[in-house]
């Protein structure tokens, strides 16, 4: 690098006779040198250069930096208009095989901590934000968000014109799109990647799903405890079905006094009722619920037999097992900042949601009632069915973004428990007397 170096010379009295007309006349002053060095030549700038590209299926190409895992990856572009609680959307199983983006410019600046992790791994195909932080100020924080995507091969770009691009979502709805930092791979390359790759008909919930039953037993930490209500008496067994759940709904369900058995997506229903639980709960999951028949099959096996409780996927999968009709809504509903209106009480939750799918109640046979809608756009939210002993939610009820509105609905499911149980009871004299008579 070629350095030039000036120096020059002013004694005191060439630096009064700057600011005045009648300089003091006095000896010369001592002579003060200074000495400006000014360079020229290459040297490497102090901000990364744009090194990674996503390519959508829309034919738009979008330079970007990249931070996190590299290579090249192929997925569905949603995005979340959360504000924040970005860990808890990099756990969510749900995510499976989609690039979220963040609508929320400032990603990164908490960090990341492993209380707040939904699951035990990432599952989403990559995060992609208008500005990562470049520090982090949270006393909980225990790794940058950069280090956390690397270490689980996630990928992830930024300083790329994220409002630019939910725009584009919102009106021609999600994309597949290509993420790349292989400088070999053509735009063309990338672009038939994109148009050559579909998530609907994809059975995501095998990837995500556990592979044998477990016992889950904690609760929600005592400082995060919020609940008021104390559990009295008996406990619950229930079953849940692990089409992708989050943590947060069983630490809930735990809080509650339930004792909890996890199963595979694909334990047979004939297992399920074996166990003889009080209840069962169809989790949330990721992509095209028409995508797995076989959990259809073993929802329609167990409904009407003893309660159950869907959310997200399992709210899709309960309307279908009921003979309705789900649909592939434009972009979806995915942040932590949608009202929902509860039909029953009037009441206005604001929830947290992430799904691409909903359920038509127009084809739902007659007694099923549609319980909760959507007030961004009048979508089903919610059904219950009385005479099954069953009721659902496409939200997430165990997040926390109203803070608190929709918890209501896990002591709701303790009460349809109860009710059984109770029914249960009665009919036993009744049954012995028949018997012995």
């Amino acid at each position: 690098m070629a350095t030039k170096a000036l120096s020059f010379a002013l004694s005191f009295n060439d630096l009064t006779n700057c600011f005045s007309s009648n300089p003091p006349q006095a000896a010369a002053a001592k002579v003060s040198v200074f000495t400006v060095r000014c360079s020229s030549g290459s040297r490497e700038r102090p901000w990364k250069n744009s090194d990674a590209r996503l390519v959508l299926e829309d034919g738009s190409i979008w330079s970007a930096k990249s931070f996190g895992a590299s290579g090249t990856q192929v997925g569905e572009v949603v995005f979340n208009t959360s504000l924040t609680g970005y860990q808890e959307i990099l756990t969510d199983p749900s995510y499976a095989g989609q690039f979220v983006l963040m609508t929320n410019p400032h990603i990164g600046n908490t960090g990341v901590n492993f209380d707040d992790e939904e699951s035990m791994q990432c599952f989403l195909a990559g995060l992609v934000i208008r500005s990562l932080s470049i520090s982090t100020s949270n006393w909980r924080c225990a790794k940058a968000l950069g280090d956390y995507l690397a270490e689980r091969n996630i990928m992830g770009i930024y300083d790329v014109d994220t409002r630019a691009i939910t725009r584009r979502l919102r009106q021609d709805g999600s994309l597949i799109g290509v993420l790349s930092t292989d400088n070999s791979k053509t735009d063309e390359q990338l672009l038939q990647l994109s148009k050559s790759w579909n998530i609907v008909g994809v059975d995501l919930i095998s990837g995500v799903s556990c592979k044998t039953p477990h016992e889950w037993v904690d609760k929600t930490k005592q400082e995060w405890e919020f609940s008021s209500s104390k559990v009295h008496g008996e406990t619950f067994h229930v079953v849940a079905y692990d089409f992708g759940i989050k943590h947060n709904i069983l630490r809930r369900l735990a809080s509650y006094g339930c004792k909890i058995t996890v199963v595979p997506a694909t334990w047979p229903a004939s297992e399920t009722l074996k166990m003889k639980p009080d209840g069962v709960l169809f989790s949330n999951g990721p992509g095209d619920p028409s995508a797995v028949p076989y959990a259809v099959e073993t929802v329609k096996n167990i409904i009407g037999k003893i309660p159950v409780f869907g959310i997200c996927m399992g709210h899709q999968l309960l309307g279908q097992a009921l003979g309705g009709k789900t649909f592939k809504m434009k972009f979806g509903h995915h942040g932590g900042n949608h009202p929902v209106r509860n039909l029953q009480t009037g009441h206005v939750e604001i929830s947290a949601q992430n799904h691409n799918y909903a359920v038509d109640p127009a084809t739902l046979p007659e007694g099923v009632q549609v319980t909760h809608i959507n007030l961004n756009d009048g979508s089903c939210a919610g059904l219950a069915f009385p005479a099954q002993q069953l009721m659902s939610l496409q939200y997430h009820p165990e997040a926390s973004p109203g803070p608190h509105d929709s918890d209501y609905a896990f002591r709701e499911f303790i009460e349809l428990m109860k009710q059984a149980k109770n029914r249960t009871k009665e009919s036993l004299p009744q049954l012995s007397a028949l018997h012995s008579g």
